[in-house]
């Protein structure tokens, strides 16, 4: 990460007001793409780590203002944060979506952290965990996905609703977030786990059917290793995280990579590689090596690891390319700065096995 801090906190911050940006170049120039919501706390969550990689410039005042930023120019009247912003911070799209507001609570557990700030943090947090709760609460168990359509379900908010209330628990003082990590949890393992086939599905109604037509069917490689990270985090729930790992290294990864997308009978839907899967990969393979002892994780870690850098051979250190093409070429396009976030968690788990965290 020598190279990437350096150049995204260069480029990748709008030195007006200290938003984040959505994309660079390969060029390393900012381009003007809109701002979506989830990318503020994503950014807030790669700089507040950014010590503990080895890059010690001005993380706070990188934190402060971007967490600033983000209550100003995203944070609705009601308390939820609206999901698109120009540029300019006018805003685009005012809807608020479940995975936005989780992907704010873990912005806010990161600045907390960096910024020795605590109570400040966890007030705004609470604040915004009390209207979830109050408008999105579902009469079957979960959350409404938002303001869309409303017998939506989906597990991919839960699974960073998690994330966030996984990281209040562990420096705030509100019992209730344990108790909320504990609740989804239990959910996924109950809702979104197939008892039979053990690959976690993506979308669902109300009742928590799978969704009508191809969005019931999808599952992805990336979510199963993400979730299995998670899971194993929460006691007693290491077999379901573990046969999540089994069915994406089983389903999901062909050519020594995770790829996009399969379907309900674990046939490949989508082929195609992102970057994003193969961190997650990463780290899930790494938290269970370190549960099981069993070596076997150690060599998919391993295996994760050397697939990730096929992402970084850029023409300028510190950008990434997105996509993988089975047969193997990398697709020349901009960098989005969604997937800091997870380079950095990957990097760091890998760090942390190392001794060096």
């Amino acid at each position: 990460m020598g190279a990437a801090y350096p150049l995204w906190s260069r480029q990748g911050i709008d030195p007006r007001n200290g938003g984040f940006v959505e994309t660079l170049g390969q060029d390393g120039t900012a381009l003007r793409d809109p701002r979506r919501a989830r990318v503020q706390p994503r950014q807030l969550t790669a700089f507040a780590r950014a010590p503990l990689l080895g890059w010690r410039a001005d993380v706070t005042g990188i934190v402060r203002r971007g967490a600033d930023y983000l209550v100003a120019h995203y944070r609705r009247e009601d308390g939820l944060y609206r999901t698109l912003a120009g540029i300019d911070g006018a805003a685009l799209d005012e809807r608020a979506l479940l995975y936005d507001q989780s992907f704010v609570l873990l912005g806010f557990a990161a600045a907390a952290a960096a910024l020795d700030a605590r109570a400040e943090f966890e007030r705004r947090a609470l604040d915004l965990r009390n209207q979830i709760e109050k408008q999105w609460r579902g009469a079957s168990g979960g959350f409404r996905s938002g303001e869309v359509d409303g017998d939506r379900r989906e597990s991919n908010p839960h699974m960073h609703l998690l994330e966030a209330c996984l990281a209040w628990s562990e420096i705030g003082n509100d019992p209730g977030w344990a108790e909320w990590a504990d609740e989804i949890a239990d959910l996924a393992i109950a809702r979104f786990i197939n008892p039979a086939s053990g690959a976690l599905g993506e979308a669902f109604t109300a009742s928590w059917d799978a969704a009508p037509g191809l969005p019931g069917r999808l599952i992805e490689p990336g979510h199963q290793f993400e979730w299995a990270w998670l899971l194993l985090q929460c006691q007693r729930r290491n077999w379901p995280a573990l046969r999540l790992i089994a069915v994406g290294e089983d389903a999901g990864v062909r050519g020594a990579v995770a790829i996009n997308a399969l379907l309900d009978d674990l046939s490949v839907h989508d082929p195609n590689a992102r970057l994003w899967p193969q961190t997650e990969r990463l780290k899930s393979a790494l938290l269970a090596a370190t549960v099981t002892g069993d070596a076997c994780y150690t060599g998919i870690a391993a295996e994760a690891a050397a697939s990730i850098f096929l992402y970084l051979d850029t023409a300028i250190p510190g950008l990434w390319l997105d996509l993988r093409l089975p047969n193997g070429t990398l697709v020349d396009s901009p960098a989005p700065a969604s997937s800091f976030y997870h380079l950095v968690g990957g990097i760091a788990a890998l760090d942390a096995s190392l001794g060096k965290g």
